[in-house]
This record gives structure tokens, sequence and C-alpha cells, in this order.
């Protein structure tokens, strides 16, 4: 058991040496540029890098002036007075230096500033720019910084970007000068035709996604044959960790299958009981196998919904909960299990054909954090919300192609979700009403109206009788005594309220 613990911390610390190296094969999606001053226009927009957190409006761009945080690097809170932000009109891009605390703490305080875009300069030269960037004392960054999530950034929801440090330096002498700086940051989605292919890297057990996942369906349905939709699992070679001994045998316990070959983590931490990182492969051959016969993705998004009943313990293991839960989604039980076994199977110590080709994407595509959408190719930036990956879907289009419900509810401020499930987009401040709510909630009040009406009539009356036998009980006194003509008496005066009803 020593011996397997040692090669399980041997092979979490490979997995986090080729992190780096993964990491900077992922694409940059946004643009750039300098519109004001004019001279500092570059053709093809500035280098840069784009952060994994935040929600990039993706089909779109954010254009405006920028400033300059200056001495506050934003890592003790919001821009002070002293720095300028009392001035600052909004919307407007805040440029900062790298430095002093993580990237996300500085988008976070300069979200809460105000700022609707931040762009980080970094404060060191790299090695690869050293005719650009001249190294302070012979110093330089031989890899470039990464703006990850530090694990805190679901609450970031403005675009950031990273500039070399060559770049910023001009970018603040602009500002030192008092001139303007208007910048654009513009992020797009290749879409050369009228059809959208897209694909999610996640894992059955990644929990942050579990409310897209169980939403999206309902965009399947609403795109239907104009996208294509490819799952994958993201799984660690225990090959290359060393999962695998000399002698052929699993050196990583409970966490791989195929001998040692294909690994997950384990999602309860403890690799003694619950569930462990086999299963988890298990689990992720099965969807695998489940989108093959599925392009659009509706059976594969109806058992993610109904697997969420297997989700625990035991029946996330079980074939009497997993079963059952294909049956319900519509999916051929039997092919999916001959899909596996057709695969390679996961007792064998040769590979797998499936889980093989998720292992070489995995490098391929510079996957590193999960869940993460790509959109024609183009990995998608930020949280894994329905909003976000249906603005990017709806982006891949060639204009002029796009499904109705992009045109509709791709840039719904009631919600793209709401808009897609209910065929309409409410306003942000919930106005649309539909027509037979309308003529029903007018019914409604002319009724109110009518009763308040007749309620007052009855009142009325009542009032005015009241008022008549006043008047008359003070006449009758004087019948009574003789001093009025017998032709002027009135015997019964409750017939006088024919005359005022």
């Amino acid at each position: 058991m020593t011996n397997r613990r040692r090669n399980l911390r041997e092979f979490l610390l490979t997995v986090a040496t080729i992190i780096p190296l993964m990491i900077e094969s992922r694409k940059v999606t946004s643009t750039l540029q300098v519109h004001l001053p004019k001279d500092l226009n570059r053709e093809g927009g500035y280098e840069h890098r784009e952060a994994l957190f935040g929600v990039p409006p993706y089909g779109g761009s954010i254009q405006q002036i920028v400033h300059y945080a200056g001495d506050n690097n934003l890592c003790d809170g919001t821009l002070s007075s002293t720095s300028g932000s009392s001035g600052y009109n909004k919307p407007f891009i805040l440029l900062v230096d790298r430095g002093g605390c993580t990237f996300v703490q500085k988008v976070r305080n300069g979200q809460h500033s105000g700022a609707a875009a931040v762009i980080i300069a970094d404060n060191v030269c790299q090695c690869k720019h050293s005719d650009e960037c001249p190294a302070e004392k012979g110093k330089c960054e031989k890899r470039e910084p990464i703006m990850a999530d530090d694990g805190s950034g679901n609450d970031i929801t403005i675009p950031s970007l990273l500039i070399f440090k060559q770049d910023g330096d001009v970018l603040k002498q602009i500002l030192a000068s008092n001139s303007p700086l208007r910048i654009e940051m513009a992020w797009s989605v290749p879409n050369p035709d009228d059809h959208v292919e897209y694909d999610l890297w996640t894992s059955p057990v990644d929990v942050t996604s579990i409310r897209f996942k169980t939403q999206w369906k309902d965009a399947a349905i609403a795109l239907k044959s104009r996208v294509s939709f490819t799952p994958h699992m993201y799984l660690y070679d225990g090959m290359a960790a060393k999962c695998r001994s000399k002698e052929g045998e699993n050196e990583c316990y409970t966490l791989c299958t195929n001998v040692g070959r294909y690994c997950s983590i384990d999602p309860d931490n403890d690799l003694d009981k619950g569930i462990s990182g086999a299963n988890v492969v298990e689990e992720s051959l099965r969807r695998i196998c489940i989108s093959k016969f599925d392009d659009e993705g509706l059976f594969y998004w109806e058992y993610i919904r109904q697997f969420m009943e297997c989700d625990n313990g035991a029946d996330f293991m079980s074939p009497d909960c997993f079963n059952p839960a294909m049956k319900r989604a519509g999916i051929n039980v039997a092919n999916v299990q001959k899909c596996m076994e057709d695969s390679g199977g996961l007792k064998v110590p040769e590979r797998n054909k499936l889980l093989q080709v998720e292992l070489n994407d995995v490098e391929s595509k510079g996957v590193v954090v999960v869940p993460v959408a790509f959109v024609n190719n183009v990995p998608i930036r930020g949280a894994l919300d329905f909003d976000v990956v249906f603005k990017a879907v709806c982006a891949g289009f060639k204009s002029g192609t796009e499904p109705s419900v992009c045109l509709k509810c791709a840039n719904c401020k009631g919600g793209e979700h709401e808009c897609v499930v209910n065929n309409r987009c409410k306003s942000a401040g919930g106005g649309g009403i539909s027509s037979a709510t309308f003529l029903f909630s007018l019914l409604v009040v002319t009724a109110l109206f009518g009763i308040l009406a007749f309620i007052q009539h009855r009142r009325s009356k009542r009032e005015v009788r009241a008022q008549v036998k006043g008047i008359l009980a003070e006449y009758m006194p004087l019948d009574k005594q003789g001093l009025g003509s017998d032709d002027t008496a009135i015997e019964q005066d409750d017939d006088a309220e024919g005359e005022f009803a």
C-alpha cells in the first residue's frame, strides 16, 4: 500500500508538470486594438493573453476610454479617490499593473470599481521579447504568466486580458501625458457557414457544471440539426504517471482502469471506499458510447438529467440505477454495453480505443481547466454558463444564417435560457406579457370595476332613501296636528322609494 500511495503522489506531480505545457497551447479568441491615439493602431491588434475566468461578450466588443490605476494595484480593495476613481465616467476599461495578488482579486476589485473590462500590464519582460523589451538586470521570464482562476472567480462577470510589458509601458506613457486612450476589446467565434460544431469537456463528477448540463437540453432541442455536439471526458494518462509497474501491475490503486492506463480523480478523496477513479472512468466511457448514437445530443443531455438520481455513493456504479436512467432517456442499453465492450473494455491492459482518443485530445487541444466548451474548435472562456455558451454557439453561425432562436434569444436581457424555454424574450424588467394574459387581466379589471360600481350604486340608493324618510318624518307630525289638508297627508312613506329609485 505504501508503494502504491508513493506512486500516486508521483502521478499527481507528473500531472502538475504537464499542465503548464498544455495551457500554452490554448487559443486566443479575442483581439485588442488601440483606436486613440491613431498612431498606436496596429494591424492585427496587440498581442495579449485571455483570462481563464470572467464572461467575455462573444460576438461583441467593448470599446471605451482607458484609465490607469496608477500605484493602486487593486489588491487591497477598489480604486481610491486618490487614484482618480471619482473622476472616472462609466463605462471605462481599467489598466492595472501585474503583481501583489492574484489576477482574480485584481479583476474582481476592478469590477467593483465599475470597470467594464480590465487589462493587466505585465511588469516583467518575457525572454522571447528581448528585442522589444530589454530585460532589467539581465532577468526575464521564460514562461508567460497565466491568468488562471484561483478557485474563486465564479463571481467575475467582466472580461480581462493580459498585455506584455513593452506594450503596457507605451499605454501608460500615453495616459501619463493626459492624452486620451481608447481601446477596443472584441471576442469572436469562427463562423464559416450555417452549421456549428461544439464540444464539451467535463467529467461525470464535475459538480460545477451540473446546472448547465441539466439546462442545455432545451438549447439542443431548439437548435436541432443546425449543430453537431461531441462530449469529451477528461482523463489522466496513467502510463505517463507511472501507474503501471514494470511487472505490469496497477500502482495507482483504485484510480485507474486497464491496469493503470486510464485514470481519474477520486471524487470523495477516499481510495478505500465510495466512488473510485476507476468508477469515474467507466461512467465516462458509458457517456462516450451514448454520444455515438446521438449526433444532436438529445439523448445524451436527457441521460444527464436522469442520471442525477444515481449521482451518489453506491448508485453511481450500480447497473440498477444507470441502466434504468438510460432507458428513461430513450437509449438502447444493449447498444451502449456493446460499444463499451467493442472499444476494448476496462479490465485488460491493452488500450481502449475510445478512451485513448479522449486522452490524445486532452493534450492536442490543450485542455487543462474543466469544464470547458469549444465552439468551432475555439475554447469558450469563463464559467460554464448557459447564457455564455448559447451566445458563443449563436456567434458561430455565418451572418445571416442564424437560427430564429438565436436571433430571438442570444441577446435577451431577460435571460437566454428562459427565452429558449418559453420561445420569447422578456425585458430585463420582466415587461412583455402574452395576449391571453393581457385579455384575462383586462376582463378581471373590468369585472372589478363593475362590482365596485354596483356596490356604489346600492350605497347611493340607501343614502337617498334615508334622506327621503327623514324629510317625510318632519312633515308627518304637522299632518297629525291638523295643520295640513287631508289631500297632503302621506299615508305610506315607503311608497316614495319608487320615485327616487
